[in-house]
């Protein structure tokens, strides 16, 4: 394709867009959805070009955006993966790598986890043949806190993987400072909260790993996609050699002895010369993203800033409206925390003269979007019955927001209309039920 041909492309593309543009917003027909991509002409011209080029395979734009993305969080590494729960399971993973010697995860080993919260953070410890333990979060900013961590280590304690819940941050430098003190790994489940900072500091920068989604209801989206970040150059060795097939030769798609002695390895038991691009020291995955993701991410990443701004705008407004609805408990950020938020979490009060089932029912109907809090309580759910775990304490908060919370939309595509609407929408229905 020509240059020419291809700007010509390229040029209908944008008009193409311009001509998809939504119509106005008309309350009660309108769709708002809890969450949503917001991709603009830039977007869409990146993807296509992409596509134009048939960059199918991981390659320049991926890699531009690893290093991109890695110093907009402020870590030295970034490895794109084709989905957040890819990035859990590859973060986890790479702690059980015999690379890490007498540090190594090893099956039975106990990680710390919160039972009030989505599957795919709790998920790879099972995976993994580790033992998960069971923690409680609070009420009000619905993470979980460093006294209920402590609480929870036992001498068979090795690691603490927990996720920011709808972009709030927990007390990561509390549980931090107690992985460092405890000798234990930390992980950041940081899908929900790109952009978001604590004491002053970037989410995703505390633990010796952290992992992103970049699905379409999160901060920026690639579609399908995600990301594990490290300032710790052995443990991202070790997550790329899990995600591409375990394989221990680095070199890049389609490039060949970089290293510059592909033929002189001894590894394993194999003989001593066999290709380097063959030889595996994990028992790893394919789990990588394709260069049309790259480009998309890029894309993208040009605008977290004003999509955060966005979330916290649209947060703000919900909390004003509702800070005098009786029979909710409106959601609070954690001390010293500063959230890009994912939601607004609403948990009706016990002493409420509604319910949660039709509140929800309410705002349906008006075609506003609601979501439950994940799973609520995992252990709950049929996956986990019987499975090996240990609960800390108890979990009398995860199941308040099985039975009463729920959340509404905050995302950059939400408009201060609509914002009003939903706030509209909630006073008068606790009005009418009052």
């Amino acid at each position: 394709m020509t240059s020419d041909t291809k700007a010509l492309v390229l040029e209908q593309v944008r008009e193409y867009h311009r001509q998809q543009q939504p119509g106005n917003f008309v309350p009660g027909v309108t769709p708002i959805l809890s969450s949503g991509a917001v991709l603009d002409e830039e977007d869409r011209v990146s993807l296509v070009e992409a596509a134009l080029d048939l960059r199918i395979a991981a390659g320049a734009a991926s890699r531009r955006f690893e290093s991109r993305f890695a110093r907009h969080i402020g870590v030295r590494k970034a490895h794109l993966v084709n989905s957040g729960s890819s990035a859990n399971l590859l973060a986890l993973s790479a702690l059980t790598s015999p690379r890490l010697g007498e540090k190594r995860l090893l099956p039975g080993d106990e990680v710390i986890t919160v039972a009030g919260g989505f599957p795919t953070t709790v998920n790879p410890i099972f995976q993994n043949g580790l033992t998960p333990v069971f923690v409680d979060l609070e009420l009000g900013t619905y993470n979980t806190t460093a006294e209920r961590v402590r609480a929870a280590i036992s001498d068979r304690t090795r690691a603490i993987m927990i996720a920011h819940t709808l972009g709030n941050p927990y007390e990561v430098a509390e549980i931090q400072q107690l992985a460092t003190d405890h000798e234990l790994f930390l992980i950041e489940d940081n899908c929900d909260a790109v952009g978001s900072t604590y004491q002053g500091r970037m989410t995703g920068t505390f633990g010796d790993l952290a992992t992103v989604s970049f699905y379409p209801a999160h901060h920026i989206t690639t579609g399908e996609g995600g990301c594990v970040l490290t300032r710790n150059l052995e443990l991202a060795r070790i997550v790329e050699s899990f995600r591409d097939w375990g394989r221990d030769c680095w070199c890049e798609p389609g490039e060949d002895n970089t290293c510059l002695k592909r033929f002189d390895y001894q590894l394993g038991d194999l003989p001593k010369g066999y290709d380097h691009k063959y030889i595996f020291s994990h028992i790893g995955y394919n789990l990588k993203a394709t260069d049309l993701q790259g480009a998309l991410a890029l894309s993208q990443l040009k605008k977290l800033p004003e999509f955060g701004v966005a979330r916290r705008r649209n947060w703000q407004r919900l909390r004003d409206g509702l800070a005098d609805v009786p029979g909710l408990l409106l959601p609070t950020a954690t001390p010293g925390s500063d959230p890009s938020w994912f939601g607004f979490v609403l948990t009706v009060l016990p002493d409420a003269t509604y319910t949660r089932r039709d509140l929800i029912a309410f705002l349906e109907e008006r075609r506003i979007g609601t979501r439950r809090l994940f799973g609520g309580n995992l252990t709950r759910h049929p996956a986990y019955l019987g499975t090996p775990h240990r609960v800390s304490g108890d979990l009398r908060n995860s199941d308040v927001i099985t039975e009463q919370s729920f959340w509404i939309g905050v995302y950059p595509g939400i408009t201060e209309e609509m914002t009003d609407y939903m706030l509209e929408s909630i006073v008068e229905f606790v009005t009418k039920n009052g």
